[in-house]
């Protein structure tokens, strides 16, 4: 019966997911995964911009508002972040929850001038996605899955950050090896 079992435990292996073998730096927190909620916003330009699985990459969705100290510390290093990974398999949505758009426009003019801002207006996407704190950041894996959360601000810009989201954006999903 042992033998059994512990045959068993083999074969359900290869069925855990790459993400949780994946050692995550300091302050970003391995969850049980969950479906990431809708998320569909416009930028300050009027262009709409959707979260879908359909195009298999990962997705960095950050939460943030203008009266945050901890999102001015980070906002300079998430637009590190995305200049130095833009050749990667990962989508950033960087959200703005409820503020005008001259709020933001001033806010980002003097933090992150390259950052474009997704605006969620009323702050119904914010409150489906239920941020702890703000900034509050989501890992989202290829398949809609919510796979890491972050909660409070990160040097984003460091190498230990950028090495463990190139790790993501190249890992298989299992329904990309099948």
């Amino acid at each position: 019966m042992k033998k059994i079992l512990i045959l068993l435990l083999f074969l359900a292996l290869p069925s855990v997911s790459l993400y949780a073998a994946t050692d995550a730096p300091k302050g970003i927190i391995k969850i049980t995964p969950r479906m990431a909620p809708p998320l569909s916003l416009e930028n300050m330009d009027g262009n709409k911009f959707t979260l879908s699985t359909k195009n298999r990459r990962w997705a960095f969705v950050h939460f943030w508002a203008s009266w945050c100290g901890p999102c001015r510390r980070e906002m300079p290093t998430i637009q590190s972040l995305i200049q130095d990974m833009s050749k990667d398999n990962i989508d950033f949505f960087i959200v703005n929850t409820a503020e005008s758009e001259d709020t933001i426009f001033n806010f980002l003019g003097a933090v992150a001038p390259e950052v474009n801002t997704l605006l969620d207006r009323d702050g119904l996407t914010t409150e489906l996605w239920k941020p702890r704190g703000l900034p509050s950041t989501y890992l989202v894996d290829p398949n809609g899955q919510i796979q890491y959360v972050v909660i409070g601000g990160q040097d984003w810009h460091k190498p230990l950050y950028q090495n463990f989201l190139k790790q993501l954006s190249t890992a298989k999903t299992q329904d990309q090896e099948k």
